[in-house]
């Protein structure tokens, strides 16, 4: 089950894992996409309302997506090992660790959300709207939650094309649905949020249905424990304190850039949509990292030397991807989609703003995906809690940064140059010398599965 030395086969193992994983990130925002097309076209009000409990509920979904990333390296270190009972039973654990936050955090949604919602700044009509959005998507939320989990069941067994199929599905069905639901059958809000839940459900029921099949294959019950439960949860924690430090970055860099004035702000968010786009290509490098060295991990014995050079090989590989797609698409950025600002807003100050934020981008490339590989490396080795003690450290570098951009840089180009290169520099740098030292030594490699 080890993964080859051989540079092509190992090329041809992380595209296999790495496509896919890529198609899946992508047709998952457009779930969103298609509610704010088809509320758009109610008004203003009832966009904004969307907009607002959207938000709301990605980032609650965004913040377990440890879900995903706890499970895929566990699952993968026992396919490795030929425990593929283990590994079932494991992703097993994961969806009842999903069915049960899901309940809890929607409970607390229906008790908290609409105070949420005002201390968001929504208001009159708008949050009428927000509020009716947020509760009729509160019953989906835990067969989110369930995707998640299951997804990364299907990562870790080396599975990234049936995610890619089931996210595809869901996101054309959702569309429709949304459609007949907001303006054929007149619910409005309430019908995009109803028609985004049903779909959530039937993934979340086909996948059920799939794991199901695999565990009475592999004689697997659907009975737990506390002691492991309590196992998953602790990576778990260990894995959202790391994305809440990545959470509160995005936030403070917000927090900086709307003080910088309107025109600021719109190029920062054009900015960041590129951003964001050439990060799902890295995450899903990330993805391929957690599932190969998972498995490869679970495979070799890390005490002889030979075998541990051979990971590291794996690693090496993984980091030249990343690289060489990080100076490609930094070519790609920097020459022409840095030329295309006219393509997003007809403000001319909006676009030289965005022409010169995206140049920092550029730059910073090849250095957010050594970042975005070395991050999934060390989460298929399960080393959750460096992840997490880093991520804080890295805050502790990147706010100060921050600090000073808003009391030296000002506005206008200078302000959002500064901001971008505080961001792909100061902070993707930070995190990239955590990751490359943690990296460099061999306490990953001794980390034991669960």
């Amino acid at each position: 089950m080890t993964t080859t030395s051989r540079p092509r086969d190992l090329n041809r193992q992380i595209l296999a894992l790495a496509v896919p994983a890529f198609g899946a990130l992508v047709a998952e925002p457009l779930f969103l996409l298609a509610d704010s097309a088809i509320v758009g076209h109610l008004g203003t009000p009832q966009l904004a309302g969307v907009g607002v409990a959207a938000t709301v509920v990605q980032t609650v979904v965004g913040l377990m997506v440890f879900l995903a990333y706890s499970t895929t390296p566990a699952v993968a270190r026992h396919l490795g090992a030929g425990r593929l009972a283990e590994a079932v039973a494991v992703g097993r654990d994961g969806l009842w660790v999903a069915a049960g936050l899901g309940v809890l955090l929607s409970a607390a949604g229906w008790t908290l959300g609409r105070p949420l919602l005002e201390l968001m700044g929504a208001r009159g009509e708008v949050l009428e709207h927000a509020t009716t959005y947020l509760y009729w998507s509160l019953p989906g939320l835990t067969a989110m939650l369930l995707v998640l989990a299951a997804t990364g069941v299907l990562r870790g067994l080396q599975d990234t094309r049936t995610p890619l199929l089931v996210a595809a599905a869901g996101a054309a069905a959702n569309a429709v649905l949304n459609l007949v639901l907001v303006h054929g059958a007149g619910l409005g809000v309430a019908g995009a949020a109803l028609g985004t839940s049903a779909v959530q459900w039937t993934m979340a029921g086909a996948y059920l249905l799939m794991l199901r099949r695999l565990a009475r294959a592999h004689g697997v019950g659907a009975a737990t424990s506390r002691a492991r439960l309590r196992g998953h949860l602790t990576v778990g924690s260990w894995l959202m304190l790391r994305t809440l430090s990545l959470r509160v970055a995005i936030l403070a860099t917000v927090l900086v850039v709307t003080a910088q004035g309107a025109q600021n702000l719109a190029a920062h968010q054009l900015v960041m949509t590129v951003f964001n786009f050439l990060a799902f290509a890295l995450d899903a490098l990330a993805i391929a990292a957690q599932a190969l060295l998972g498995r490869d991990m679970g495979a070799r014995d890390l005490a002889d030397p030979a075998e541990r050079r051979a990971i590291r090989g794996l690693v090496d590989r993984l980091v030249a991807w990343g690289l060489g797609f990080g100076v490609a698409t930094g070519l790609l950025v920097g020459v022409l989609v840095a030329r295309l600002g006219f393509l997003l807003s007809p403000d001319p100050a909006v676009q030289r703003l965005f022409a010169a934020a995206l140049v920092v981008v550029a730059v910073g490339q090849p250095l957010a995906a050594y970042v975005f590989v070395l991050d999934g490396v060390l989460i298929g080795a399960g080393d959750a809690r460096y992840l997490a003690v880093a991520g804080v450290l890295n805050l502790v570098v990147y706010l100060p940064l921050l600090g000073l951009v808003a009391a030296l840089a000002g506005s206008g180009t200078p302000g959002l140059v500064w901001l971008w290169a505080a961001y792909a520099g100061g902070y993707l740098g930070a995190r990239a010398l955590t990751l490359g030292l943690r990296a460099r030594g061999d306490a990953w490699l001794e980390i034991k599965a669960r």
